[in-house]
């Protein structure tokens, strides 16, 4: 199976100390690229996340996002007295030089900054379920991932089946060009009663044959087609070889085009060119 480089996960983790909550996004990009987000206190976490995603993904640029919000219902208010004690002397002192200093607002000392203390979570249990918690939102990912890809690979086999269906379709006709266009020769001599060398003629209907010959192109075609599908159900990280074969394709396709001598044949050529751009999109969101 092929996987998307597209996906969106969540998961949240709620404990004694508050909810944890993973957000991890996806998108196509020629390599792995991680971008993490982390609260300071999770900070260790950044190598162990990043290995996680270098073992779980190949390819694409992932957004990963931690929010810690803390539970402080039931939980009595501590204050650290020696802080704030200091604090207050602070204060004292820089209003002994003012002459008509503003009473101390005890309200302003508690939002001082370490004044009011938390009560202290054990880091490694908070790291430890923070680890789960994102094992849990990369396996969504992947999941999401495989979804998508699915979805990608069946939109690539029907396009393949309306090529092979041009491709078998042009083959059966090319007989028939060919005679169309050496009949029209013909007629065009006709026209113009030239007299005509039997010889000269065969060969100039040689040198259309060899000009018009489009075999060697439809033969790639079919081989190419092939090699996508069995590249589609070997699955695994292919964006890379089926982005390859869609050049080598898009290279038949054009080569069939510019030796087009009839409208049919130049119409093959143009559902050829659009059937494959619109595979190449797809294949932009391939792993």
């Amino acid at each position: 199976m092929v996987h998307s480089m597209t996906a969106f996960a969540r998961v949240e983790r709620a404990g004694s100390h508050g909810t944890l909550s993973w957000e991890l996004r996806s998108v196509n990009h020629r390599y792995l690229e991680p971008h993490l987000r982390l609260p300071e206190a999770f900070r260790d976490l950044e190598g162990p996340v990043r290995e996680a995603l270098r073992q779980g993904l190949s390819r694409g640029k992932v957004e990963c996002t931690l929010r810690m919000a803390e539970e402080s219902a039931g939980k009595p208010l501590q204050v650290d007295r020696e802080r704030a004690s200091q604090l207050i002397q602070a204060a004292e002192s820089v209003a002994a030089l003012i002459q008509q200093p503003a009473p101390l607002n005890p309200l302003e000392v508690l939002a001082w900054p370490g004044v009011l203390v938390a009560d202290a979570a054990d880091p490694q249990a908070l790291n430890a379920a923070a680890m789960e918690a994102f094992a849990q939102a990369l396996a969504e990912l992947k999941n999401g991932r495989s979804r998508e890809g699915a979805e990608l690979a069946r939109l690539l086999n029907e396009r393949l089946d309306a090529m092979q269906e041009e491709v078998t379709a042009l083959r059966a006709l090319v007989p028939q060009m060919l005679a169309a266009q050496r009949q029209k020769i013909l007629d065009r001599f006709n026209e113009m009663k030239a007299e005509l060398d039997p010889q000269r003629l065969e060969q100039e209907m040689v040198l259309l044959a060899q000009k018009s010959d489009v075999a060697e192109e439809l033969d790639r075609l079919g081989t190419h087609i092939a090699e996508v599908r069995r590249v589609l159900k070997a699955g695994g990280a292919a964006g890379r070889r089926l982005d390859f074969l869609m050049q080598e394709l898009n290279r038949e396709a054009n080569t069939l085009g510019s030796k087009a001598f009839d409208p049919r044949s130049t119409q093959a050529a143009v559902n050829l060119k659009v059937l494959i751009e619109q595979m190449r999109e797809q294949v932009q969101n391939i792993e």
